[in-house]
């Protein structure tokens, strides 16, 4: 009779002391959720930055054969001595030594004749940002570009970012890009540079000097890819060496930048190659790339 007594007597807290653990084992099960939701929370509110899209260009083309043979014999004549594989060798060209084809390639060739030496060549660069969380591959591409018009001297076509440059174009910070551009203007035709040297100047048949061929000057160009500028370099005069007129063209279409240049150096002095007649070859080669790489 003793012992059960004493069994009623525990049973009540032995029930109690149950509850408690069963409460206390709830609470932790809704701390232990809402730390788990929390949690949830927190990783959803970290979002991950998306790259920008890659350039339109994956490969570039086999620069040798980007330029037509008929454009080759208009812009480079070959000397009539030269055999018929002469004649293929000259137009085939020779590549650049080039260690990735898909990034940087191009082609030069050369053909000389009696009056005068003429070399040309082009080269296709593929521009790629190796971070696109930050910058897409036309903007590296455009960064390299931006880099080039510098180093011609060439305004840049973009909005005024600089308080002197604001002044001087007269553009408020933030204008379009053909703001910029009109803000300062590239030499015009229409405003010629001095007067080539005496010596360039030919006589006219009633014995007084010609005027000397127009010069176009150095510029930005429009309707050519994406933004193009042109450079026109013509060398200074000397007593035995001819003046070489040298136009280079580089523009930029998505993630490609590129480069085309003509020389011509005729072989006697006081002989100035035309301004006008080389930037147009020039620009028309460099047209009929752009439409290469829109196929």
């Amino acid at each position: 009779m003793q012992r059960k007594a004493v069994r009623r007597r525990f049973l009540p807290g032995i029930a109690m002391l149950t509850a408690l653990m069963a409460g206390a084992t709830g609470l932790t099960g809704c701390t232990s959720s809402n730390a788990g939701g929390g949690d949830t929370d927190s990783k959803a509110s970290d979002s991950t930055a998306i790259p920008a899209p890659a350039g339109k260009y994956r490969s570039l083309p086999a620069p040798c054969k980007a330029v037509d043979g008929k454009r080759l014999k208009a812009m480079l004549p070959a000397a009539a001595t030269l055999s018929d594989e002469q004649r293929a060798q000259l137009y085939a060209g020779t590549a650049d030594t080039s260690y990735d084809g898909d990034r940087h390639v191009g082609c030069r060739w050369t053909a000389q004749t009696p009056e005068e030496t003429r070399l040309l060549s082009v080269g296709f660069e593929r521009v790629v940002s190796y971070d696109r969380t930050t910058m897409s591959d036309d903007d590296k591409a455009r960064q390299v570009y931006v880099r080039l018009l510098t180093d011609a001297h060439l305004p840049f076509p973009g909005p005024v970012t600089s308080p002197s440059a604001g002044a001087t174009a007269g553009a408020p910070p933030g204008a379009p890009a053909s703001a910029g551009a009109a803000a300062n203007p590239a030499p015009s035709s229409s405003v010629p540079p001095p007067a080539a040297p005496p010596a360039a100047q030919s006589p006219s048949p009633g014995g007084s000097p010609s005027a000397p061929p127009p010069e176009l000057g150095s510029r930005v160009l429009e309707g050519l890819g994406t933004e193009a500028f042109l450079d026109d370099k013509l060398s200074a005069a000397g007593a035995s060496a001819a003046q070489a007129r040298t136009v280079r063209i580089v523009f930029r279409t998505s993630n490609v930048i590129v480069t085309v240049e003509y020389s011509v150096q005729p072989t006697l002095p006081g002989t100035v190659p035309s301004s006008p007649e080389t930037q147009d070859k020039t620009r028309q080669l460099a047209l009929a790339l752009v439409e290469r790489f829109n196929d």
